[in-house]
């Protein structure tokens, strides 16, 4: 019976062959992208998605020969799960996971909240980021990861890709640039619309497809190349890829200031919570900030001096309209990751942090602020009057 069962199964294409009278092939996966099929609103237009990225971090395509040598290679998958990233110029080492400040969460009926509360700050402590990163690459400049990110904003507005898969592309990009040396400038569009492709993958319900996430890169990337920076990407970060990003604290509060200060390297140097808790002091209170975040004033006071200059600009220049999107719910439209002209933004923002840099550097104390005298002309004083 096999023997006959051989037999039969080899003969099977042949068959097909005679009774379809056309030769029985297998297609290809790669097809040619077409912007009617993959466009969710025809009167979208992609091709006027901004190629300022491509002119100022390298057009040209992705591959191995000797002109364009990559400087990646394949790395093996870790043994064990619990094998983390460590970065060693950062300040934020893995601590123990006794919380480091009281949980503002209210009472769940589906988990302990200090459970809850205790594996969110675990998180943050796990996925490390260097904010020195830039020195391990020194044929780039912070203005082109800029440049990146602001395109990949863009490219997550024309696909109606949601704020935490934008955030997610961006952790994923900052965490393997981490574990890298030497990236070429050539290869950034590449490390960037792979981390973009394995964030949407992982948030999105209906991610787009691969030839769309090609398409917009105008040729510099082709599909096989995002699959290959794809599995490279994902091993270097071994397999961490759940973080609770800026958005997975902050959710919608104060997005329109994150957008502007993530394009600063400058961030990488602050927790996530620290970030969101920060931009929630600049739009509300010290007392609100503390309630909900559990921060203190001392853990959040650098990250709010930091953004001081991005929080003048963007009250400077008013708040942006809610776009709609066809097909998606006027309740859900703020989820949606949006682009506005943010370089320009980050443009102003780093004049003014110059400014205000060297007013420090001429005047150390602030105008305005009352400041005590010195013990010693209290205690003169003192003895004055009695």
């Amino acid at each position: 019976m096999p023997r006959e069962k051989k037999e039969r199964d080899a003969k099977e294409p042949d068959t097909m062959k005679e009774e379809s009278g056309t030769d029985v092939s297998v297609r290809s996966r790669k097809r040619k992208a077409n912007v009617a099929v993959f466009l969710q609103d025809p009167d979208e237009d992609v091709a006027k998605i901004d190629r300022t990225v491509r002119s100022q971090c390298g057009n040209q395509p992705w591959d191995n020969n000797a002109a364009c040598e990559n400087p990646c290679s394949f790395i093996p998958t870790p043994d064990k799960e619990e094998d983390e990233l460590v970065y060693p110029n950062s300040v934020y080492k893995p601590q123990s996971c006794t919380p480091s400040r009281a949980s503002p969460l209210p009472i769940l009926n589906w988990a302990n909240r200090e459970e809850v509360w205790k594996i969110m700050l675990n998180k943050e402590k796990t996925y490390l980021r260097d904010k020195h990163l830039m020195q391990r690459h020194p044929l780039l400049q912070p203005k082109m990861r800029a440049i990146l990110l602001d395109w990949l904003m863009e490219v997550c507005e024309v696909y109606k890709l949601h704020r935490e898969t934008f955030y997610l592309a961006q952790d994923f990009f900052d965490r393997y640039m981490a574990t890298q040396q030497n990236v070429v400038k050539t290869l950034l569009q590449l490390i960037g619309i792979s981390s973009l492709f394995i964030a949407a993958k992982l948030e999105e319900i209906y991610p787009p497809k691969l030839h769309q996430f090609a398409y917009v890169t105008d040729g510099a990337c082709s599909g096989d190349e995002i699959l290959t920076m794809e599995l490279i990407i994902m091993k270097a970060l071994k397999w961490h890829l759940s973080p609770l990003t800026i958005v997975s604290w902050l959710n919608v509060y104060m997005q329109v200031l994150l957008d502007l200060c993530v394009l600063d390297v400058g961030c990488l140097e602050f927790p996530y919570g620290v970030l969101a808790a920060s931009a929630l002091y600049h739009f509300s209170s010290s007392e609100l900030m503390q309630k909900v975040s559990g921060y203190q004033w001392c853990d959040i006071e650098k990250c709010v001096k930091w953004m001081v200059p991005f929080a003048m600009v963007i009250r400077e220049t008013g708040s942006s309209k809610l776009k709609h999107f066809r097909g998606v719910p006027a309740e859900d439209a703020h989820n949606i990751q949006t682009h506005i002209n943010s370089l320009d933004l980050l443009d102003k923002a780093q004049a003014k942090k110059a400014i205000l840099s060297e007013e420090n550097r001429i005047s150390p104390l602030p105008t305005g602020v009352l400041t005590p005298p010195p013990s010693s002309k209290k205690q003169s004083s003192g003895q004055g009057t009695a």
